[in-house]
C-alpha cells in the first residue's frame, strides 16, 4: 500500500493490451528518531483490466492497495549498458478507504467513482464498465434488537462432565 508518485499515462502495446507503468511510494514502517520517516519507490507494471480500473479511478498522490508478483528482467540501455530492473505485477488493486479530503480537485476519483456505480452493469444496456473488480453492493443492515434478560432465564444444560457437545 503506497502512493502514486506521479500522473498516470494509460498505453497500449502494438496488439492493443492495455499496459500501465507507474512508481508507487511506500512509507517504512519504523522512523529513526529525529529523523523524518522514510519511503521507498517501487516501479509497477498493471496489464489489461487492472490498468484501465487503475487509470480510471486513481490519480498522482492516491493511495492504492496492491497485490501481485515480484518479477526481474534485464535490458540494454541507449549506452549499451545491461540493466537489471524489479517490478511489480500487478494482480490485483484495491481501493483503501481514503477520506474523501484526500480527493483531487475537480475530476478525479470520486467523480469517476460515482459515474461507475451509476452506469449500467455489463448485463444491462449500455454495457458499463468491466475492470474485472466489482463494487460491494451490500443494503445496510438492522442493528440486531438486544433485550435484557435476568438469572433466571439462563438454564444451565450441563447434565455431567463426560457429556460433550462435540
Amino acid at each position: 500500500m503506497g502512493r502514486i508518485c506521479h500522473d498516470l499515462e494509460l498505453k497500449s502495446t502494438p496488439n492493443g493490451v492495455p499496459v500501465l507503468s507507474f512508481r508507487l511510494a511506500v512509507e517504512r514502517n519504523y522512523q529513526v528518531k529525529g529523523e523524518d520517516r522514510k519511503s521507498d519507490f517501487f516501479n509497477i507494471v498493471a496489464w489489461r483490466n487492472n490498468a484501465e480500473f487503475i487509470s480510471r479511478y486513481f490519480f498522482k498522490g492516491r493511495m492504492i492497495l496492491l497485490d501481485g508478483e515480484l518479477q526481474t528482467r534485464q535490458y540494454i540501455d541507449k549506452n549499451n549498458v545491461q540493466r537489471d530492473i524489479v517490478e511489480i505485477i500487478v494482480d490485483h488493486a484495491s481501493f483503501t478507504g481514503e477520506p474523501k479530503a484526500q480527493q483531487q480537485g475537480g475530476g478525479g476519483y470520486q467523480n469517476n467513482y460515482q459515474s461507475y456505480q451509476n452506469s449500467p452493469s455489463p448485463g444491462q444496456q449500455g454495457g458499463g464498465y468491466q475492470s474485472g473488480y466489482s463494487q460491494p453492493q451490500q443494503a445496510p443492515v438492522p442493528a440486531p434488537v438486544l433485550s435484557q434478560g435476568d438469572a433466571q432465564d439462563f438454564v444451565d444444560n450441563a447434565s455431567s462432565d463426560d457429556d460433550y457437545p462435540f
